[in-house]
């Protein structure tokens, strides 16, 4: 994977981040800490525009910010499912958990694991896992 250069000069407009400013900072995130960002920052990432490269940092185990990533993806599977996918195109989701299946590590394979079981059992949602990072934290399968 490319590792941007060695300094991240801070978001535009940080509500609305670039896919290459989102890339940038993950790599650098002490540049600008979290708590300095907006709040509910990682809802506000966690839409189309972003996911890809979301999934690119979450598959990265180099990436300083992978978690944070992996925390988006989680979010974006969720808004997606709970939506009955008005929110996000369940086709994107499927080919997203298909690639984490195939070339994931532990923590991504995991994440593919919980969604496909979200799609199936959208009772089994909860905010704190989905939202908050528990299951990033936790790195547990549910169901």
């Amino acid at each position: 994977m490319h590792v941007p250069d060695s300094t991240f000069r801070g978001f535009a407009n940080p509500v609305d981040p670039s896919p290459a400013e989102l890339r940038a900072w993950a790599y650098h995130p002490d540049s600008v800490p979290l708590t300095s960002m907006p709040q509910d920052w990682d809802l506000l990432v966690s839409g189309d525009h972003l996911v890809t490269t979301l999934f690119e940092l979450a598959m990265d185990t180099a990436c300083p910010a992978r978690r944070f990533a992996l925390h988006c993806l989680y979010i974006y599977a969720a808004d997606g499912i709970r939506t009955g996918f008005r929110a996000h195109p369940k086709r994107r989701l499927r080919k997203l958990v298909e690639h984490a299946e195939l070339t994931g590590d532990h923590l991504v394979r995991t994440w593919a694991y919980n969604t496909r079981v979200l799609l199936e059992r959208p009772d089994l949602f909860d905010y704190h896992d989905w939202c908050e990072g528990g299951l990033v934290r936790e790195n547990r399968r549910i169901g």
